[in-house]
């Protein structure tokens, strides 16, 4: 006989025995990519430590610029109806080429004004000149009557002295010595009446030759205003000033302009350059041509360089419509940015792809300068 005892007893509810859970980490396998996963990361923050050792805490970058271009506003000096129009909405221009044409007939109209009396005033100056001739040919006449007259006096005094001494002697009679002292009276009135008659045809002269000069004073007027008209006249032809493409044109035919208005923009598209706003604390250590790093927004994957060109003079808020008054109210410090100006080293094609306004991110290479911030405190601490 058995032993029920021997027999196993089966419990209702009891599990049935299972081996022990092993932690992944204890895994040979999980140990060897967890250690492999350290030393890649350990390696890469290395790589990470010496690029910013070496590069990264001299590069100094913002995304607050953009691309710029100093266009120029193309204004009328002149008003009037347009009367041409030779250009179209972002053409390609040359320094030179006609933009618009103003009617130019009033001013053609001017110019003819002004030159009739340039015209008038010649003639009258010449008119002039030719009594001026005469009156000198009446001078030299009056100066040989004087000559006569003065003549004839000597003769009429000698004549009145004799007849004086025959009368004494009454070897002439009375009336003989008295005709010849009328004689003499009226010879010395003919002196006179010459004298009168040269100084009057000479100051005849003077006169004519201020109104000489009179003349030519309003000739000159005359010419300037010529001159005046002709400028405006050529200035109903509008050219463009520099080379670059046709922007924000608001003139059409037929349209009335006035002196200083805008008719439209040129945009020199080859002399682009970056305008970044830094921070001030970014930069103590940058210097006019130092490289320059740029990416442009609109063109995702090509880096582009350039030059560090200068420096505003003043913060951006300095130059505002409203620039900040801290000294009053309450104060809250606000880091202030600078404007950098940024050459672009850039070949044709690449620039026909950029346009004024383009936001781009730039970054600075300020390695030139790691020792100036050293150089600057020594030179302060040797001033004290």
């Amino acid at each position: 006989m058995t032993d029920p005892t021997d027999e196993p007893v089966s419990v209702e509810g009891a599990e049935p025995e299972t081996e022990p859970k092993v932690s992944p980490l204890k895994r040979p396998g999980v140990r060897r990519a967890l250690l492999a996963v350290a030393v890649v990361a350990l390696v890469l923050l290395a790589y990470w430590f010496v690029q910013y050792w070496t590069d990264g805490r001299f590069t100094e970058g913002t995304d607050d610029a953009y691309v710029q271009a100093d266009a120029v506003i193309v204004a009328p000096k002149v008003a009037g109806y347009v009367d041409k129009v030779f250009v179209a909405d972002n053409q390609a221009v040359k320094a030179g080429d006609p933009l618009f044409q103003i009617d130019p007939r009033d001013y053609r109209s001017q110019v003819a004004q002004a030159q009739a009396q340039i015209d008038v005033a010649g003639a009258e100056a010449t008119g002039l000149r030719a009594q001026i001739a005469e009156q000198q040919a009446a001078v030299t006449g009056a100066q040989a009557q004087l000559v006569a007259a003065r003549s004839d006096l000597e003769l009429a005094r000698a004549i009145e002295a004799r007849y004086r001494a025959l009368s004494a002697t009454g070897a002439e009679a009375k009336e003989t010595y008295g005709e010849k002292r009328s004689q003499l009276a009226n010879a010395i009135a003919q002196v006179k009446l010459r004298e009168s008659q040269l100084s009057s045809a000479q100051r005849r002269i003077g006169t004519l030759q201020a109104q000489v000069g009179e003349t030519a004073a309003r000739a000159k007027g005359a010419r300037a205003q010529n001159a005046a008209a002709s400028v405006d006249l050529s200035s109903t032809l509008v050219r463009a000033s520099i080379a670059g493409r046709v922007g924000n044109k608001t003139v059409q035919l037929g349209q009335f302009v006035q002196p200083g208005t805008r008719a439209m923009s040129i945009v020199p598209v080859e002399q682009l350059y970056i305008r970044a706003n830094f921070k001030e604390t970014q930069v103590g250590m940058m210097r006019i041509g130092q490289p320059v790093s740029i990416e442009i927004d609109a063109l995702e994957g090509i880096e582009l360089h350039g030059r560090v060109e200068s420096f505003s003079p003043g913060t951006g808020a300095q130059f505002s419509l409203l620039p900040p008054e801290n000294a009053t109210g309450n104060f809250t410090k606000i880091v202030q940015r600078i404007p950098v100006r940024i050459s672009v080293d850039a070949g044709p094609e690449t620039r026909a792809l950029l346009i004024p306004g383009m936001s781009v991110s730039v970054s600075v290479d300020t390695r030139s300068a790691r020792g100036s911030l050293a150089k600057i405190e020594a030179e302060q601490k040797a001033g004290k």
